[in-house]
């Protein structure tokens, strides 16, 4: 054994990077290697269904460190590389390559995959997916050659990229088999506002149904959906979720269901192995329960965590789930757990497309969502954590503070 310790990290998204970077920072001295399957350095995801495909920001201001900090800070970056096979006993990997590299500690950061839709005619031409910036310059250049654009999915990339395309003017129907859109993560009263939005910006809704064949001699001309319309097109992307990428977990025997296990610390149950990201499932000590969640901020906040953990000064990944989004002019954050049963109520008028909203269950706030509004979310959070009865009538008034809310022992 080399008496300098070696640290892997597979996966070079922004878990895997926050987590290098953190390393560094904490003092580790010792070798530092990451393994990304992609060609590049690490970079940002959530502008490729906006900005970047809408062309608004160009290919350098996506990444998350210039091109010199990797060997600055002495972090050996494997691009192109892909891991076959992981040995938690043994303490050591595989690279497809067939080059094998011993550790001390391992950090599994491999993020997740794009679920496919098994349905005729889904491996004709012009069916795209969204994950990665070759899969959005691949869409960038496809949406240059259509004019009718149906997005299958109506969650997060489904509603941003159906925003980005139709800004771009393109004509967009929007499929989804849900009666609003985002009803399966902000209920259907939250989801009307958003229905309401895409159908003011010209968007086309085919909800309530899915999708039972793609048509088309040899590239795709249309969308048959369950519910008998056949939308012509030119061009399809489908967002309906993400998988997280566990077969390096699954075959080492330490993944379990949805995502890699991992306790409130982040490591998993081989000793010295961790889980971050989009792949992660962990136990959140807050909300007693377990969690994946597969959103920019988790990604950004457990890298730290689970870098402080491989180095002997675990913390506990306490931060409350939370994403953004923005589609046309409209911004949002939110933060919490909500359940279909929890109550919704609203500060302001989702008219003007400026309000908060918050799920309430037995007089507590579970999680709220700010639209247009700035400098709430961190007050959204301190009410959500305090877990003190809120007083109906106040939480929606916009003439008191949040923070007194959080503060209020009445």
């Amino acid at each position: 054994m080399p008496t300098t310790p070696t640290f892997a990290i597979v996966g070079a998204g922004l878990a895997g990077a926050k987590a290098a970077e953190a390393l560094r920072a904490e003092g580790f001295d010792g070798r530092l290697v990451m393994l990304g399957e992609e060609a590049e350095r690490p970079y940002d995801r959530p502008p490729l269904s906006k900005t970047y495909l809408r062309g608004e920001a160009d290919r350098d201001s996506l990444y998350l460190h210039d091109a010199c900090f990797y060997a600055a800070h002495n972090i050996e970056l494997y691009t192109s590389a892909r891991v076959r096979s992981i040995d938690p006993p043994g303490r050591r990997l595989q690279l497809a390559s067939g080059e094998r590299i011993s550790y001390r500690r391992l950090l599994l950061a491999t993020g997740a995959a794009p679920r496919r839709l098994r349905r005729p005619g889904a491996d004709l031409d012009g069916i795209y997916h969204l994950r990665n910036r070759r899969d959005a310059d691949r869409l960038v250049a496809a949406l240059g050659r259509a004019a009718r654009v149906v997005v299958v999915g109506t969650g997060w990339i489904g509603c941003e990229v159906a925003a980005s395309v139709r800004q771009l003017g393109r004509d967009v129907t929007l499929v989804g088999p849900e009666a609003v859109p985002l009803a399966r993560v902000l209920g259907p009263e939250i989801g009307c506002f958003y229905r309401n939005l895409h159908a003011e910006q010209g968007v086309r809704l085919a909800l309530g149904t899915d999708v039972d064949a793609f048509r088309g001699d040899g590239r795709v001309e249309a969308v048959v959906t369950s519910d008998g319309r056949t939308l012509p097109c030119d061009l399809v992307l489908i967002g309906i979720g993400a998988i997280p990428r566990t077969e390096l977990a699954e075959a080492a025997g330490i993944a379990g269901g949805d995502g890699v296990l991992v306790d409130e610390w982040l490591e998993t149950i081989a000793p010295g192995v961790y889980a971050a990201g989009d792949v992660a499932a962990a136990w959140h000590p807050l909300l007693r329960t377990r969690l994946r969640v597969a959103h920019w901020a988790n990604a950004l906040h457990q890298g730290p965590v689970a870098a402080r953990a491989m180095l002997g000064l675990p913390t506990r990944y306490e931060q409350l789930p939370s994403f953004f989004s923005d589609q046309y002019d409209v911004s949002m954050e939110y933060s919490g757990l909500a359940t279909a049963s929890d109550r919704v109520v609203v500060r302001g008028d989702p008219a003007t497309r400026q309000f908060v909203a918050f799920w309430v269950r037995h007089q507590h706030v579970v999680a709220g969502m700010n639209v247009n509004v700035r400098d709430v979310a961190e007050p959204i959070q301190a009410l959500i954590r305090s877990g003190r009865n809120v007083d109906l009538a106040r939480l929606v008034d916009p003439d008191t503070p949040i923070k007194e809310l959080a503060d209020d022992d009445r």
